[in-house]
């Protein structure tokens, strides 16, 4: 089984190394520090490399083509401020920090079982807001998605299109995350410009983005993913984990620095 039970065995220990996929596969500061031409050239790369694969039709074929469960998505973050990678009020008194890979199983356990129940009871009544640094070290795909999503948060629907990219994930290193399921993701988004997304992707702006993301995952010692932090805007943050933190786990860590 190459992703859920693997992966957790690679992220239940929280700083120090990372292992994405059961083996000792490390993402090292080295490797999250990578430069933006050298980003750009794999998501480059990777988009050629994958032809047969799911979702194999062509980009042209995908141009109405929607993915599953958007309806319920769209649904989570109608309403709810979004400005770029970040979601929720500015006025929260608590952030919360996810560094995420959005090829990474246990990220999709986490969005898709946890941050539903956070998101309406949390974001949504204006205490906390939700900052999300996408980083990538498990594979190519991690490096095509992040770039995917960081196009759509130049439209302010980065938290759409990653969530819908969770609810359909596919395997690891697969290529699943390809220009079809991308395209199918931003045609599910009410209001998103596909073709402006579509350009933005290979945009140095977008690829001077993501290296910021890697370094700032360098200062945080970020060693998997997720990685949660959370404290107060301003104050220090705390390390929530290891691994998806369950809902208990998490309300804790946000009602205790509410209440700072």
């Amino acid at each position: 089984m190459t992703s859920g039970k693997k992966a957790r065995q690679q992220r239940r220990t929280p700083p120090p190394p990372v292992r994405s996929t059961g083996g000792p596969r490390k993402a090292s500061p080295k490797v999250l520090a990578v430069g933006a031409g050298v980003i750009l050239l794999s998501g480059i790369v990777a988009a050629a490399a994958i032809a047969l694969t799911r979702g194999s039709s062509s980009p042209s074929s995908t141009s109405t083509t929607k993915l599953l469960g958007s309806a319920e998505v769209l649904a989570l973050y109608r309403g709810i401020p979004q400005h770029g990678n970040v979601l929720g009020s500015p006025k929260a008194p608590v952030r919360l920090i996810e560094y995420i890979d959005l090829q990474c199983p246990v990220c999709r356990e986490f969005e898709t079982t946890v941050m539903p129940s956070i998101v309406p009871r949390y974001v949504r009544t204006g205490k906390v807001q939700v900052i999300a640094r996408p980083i990538a070290f498990i594979g190519p795909d991690s490096v095509t998605g992040r770039l995917a999503a960081l196009a759509a948060a130049k439209q302010n629907h980065f938290f759409d299109f990653s969530q819908l990219l969770y609810a359909n994930q596919g395997t690891e290193n697969t290529g699943w995350l390809n220009d079809s399921i991308i395209s199918a993701a931003y045609n599910s988004i009410p209001g998103l410009d596909r073709q402006a997304a579509e350009q933005a992707r290979a945009s140095s702006e977008v690829s001077s983005e993501a290296n910021t993301f890697d370094s700032q995952a360098t200062a945080d010692k970020v060693q998997g993913t997720p990685t949660v932090l959370v404290g107060k805007h301003g104050g220090p943050l705390t390390f929530v984990g290891p691994g998806s933190p369950s809902v208990a786990t998490l309300e804790a860590a946000l009602n205790k620095s509410l209440a700072q």
